[in-house]
């Protein structure tokens, strides 16, 4: 799967494509059933599907007071996306210019010269160009002078449950069992691990910490089972995960993502990329009133965590 960064990155002697376009944060059913119907028609016609996304999120430009927070980064939605059937993700630098093109604009610039579309597969209620002004009657009527087909679908599904917005929802509320039925998978973050106060290491307990920046979704605080996958070897691992700022130690002001992985305190993986996927929520974040009370909770946490992640009977 080839990932282009700007209009400037797809190749001169690209044949002609069939494209999707959206945001596709977190790529969820919704998203999927979109992707499965373009892939369908790529299929038909032989030809390459090409995804549109945009980095960053339009409203972290036109209103970054209200943007969302990003359910993936742009790798990750990258790799979710040549899972779900795409050759190839043109993640088109949204700016004030880009915002300012017409409908019009947005057609030829990106999807006639940049890409070369054959046919356009979008969801129906896709809006596109200065003001949103275009929706799917806009791109049918466009693309009929200029031999692009065009399509929107309609999703099957409870909305809420299609919406990138229901995920945040979810999060925000500690439900990582609504999250992943949503997504198709569980919810996960990545980052790189970094070096903390190495407190959980003193306590039996070391852990991999991954920081959650300001604009980067996690679940609401609390503890949960979960995996830590290494996107170096692919290896992964059961954990227990506490998400917050550690409210037991008085000054951690850093919120961040803290996986135990379950019996090994003898794992290095400070300067590695992680993965982690939450499962299912073990309890709410509690300030102790003494390391000893502490101690005694992480253990039940580590018995609950092995627990919920053990395969089901038969598996």
């Amino acid at each position: 799967m080839q990932l282009w960064r700007s209009l400037d990155d797809v190749p001169a002697d690209l044949a002609r494509t069939v494209v999707t376009i959206g945001n596709f944060d977190g790529v969820h059913l919704g998203h999927r059933q979109v992707l499965a119907r373009a892939r369908r028609v790529a299929d038909d016609r032989g030809l390459t599907l090409v995804v549109v996304t945009f980095d960053p999120h339009p409203m972290a430009v036109l209103r970054p007071e209200h943007a969302p927070t990003s359910l993936t980064t742009l790798e990750a939605r990258a790799e979710l996306l040549a899972e779900a059937g795409a050759d190839a993700v043109l993640a088109l630098p949204f700016d004030r210019d880009v915002a300012s093109w017409t409908p019009e604009e947005f057609v030829d610039r990106v999807l006639v010269d940049g890409l070369g579309a054959a046919a356009v597969v979008v969801g129906a209620n896709f809006r596109f160009g200065h003001r949103a002004a275009g929706d799917v009657a806009t791109l049918v009527a466009l693309g009929a002078d200029r031999d692009l087909d065009a399509e929107g679908i309609e999703l099957d599904g409870g909305p809420q449950v299609w919406s990138s917005t229901y995920v945040r929802t979810c999060l925000a509320a500690g439900d990582v069992a609504g999250a992943a039925e949503a997504l198709g998978r569980p919810y996960a973050v990545r980052g790189e691990v970094v070096r903390g106060d190495q407190r959980g290491r003193d306590l039996g307990y070391p852990t991999a910490n991954v920081p959650v920046g300001p604009r980067s979704a996690a679940p609401a605080d609390g503890v949960y089972a979960g995996w830590l996958r290494r996107l170096d070897t692919g290896e992964s691992l059961p954990g227990a995960i506490s998400v917050g700022t550690n409210p037991t130690f008085a000054g951690e002001r850093e919120r961040r993502v803290e996986t135990y992985v379950l019996d090994r305190t003898d794992l290095d993986l400070y300067g590695v990329e992680v993965e982690v996927g939450f499962v299912d929520r073990l309890r709410g974040m509690v300030a102790f009133d003494s390391v000893e009370e502490l101690l005694e909770q992480m253990a039940d946490d580590v018995d609950r965590a092995r627990e919920a992640l053990r395969p089901a009977p038969g598996v």
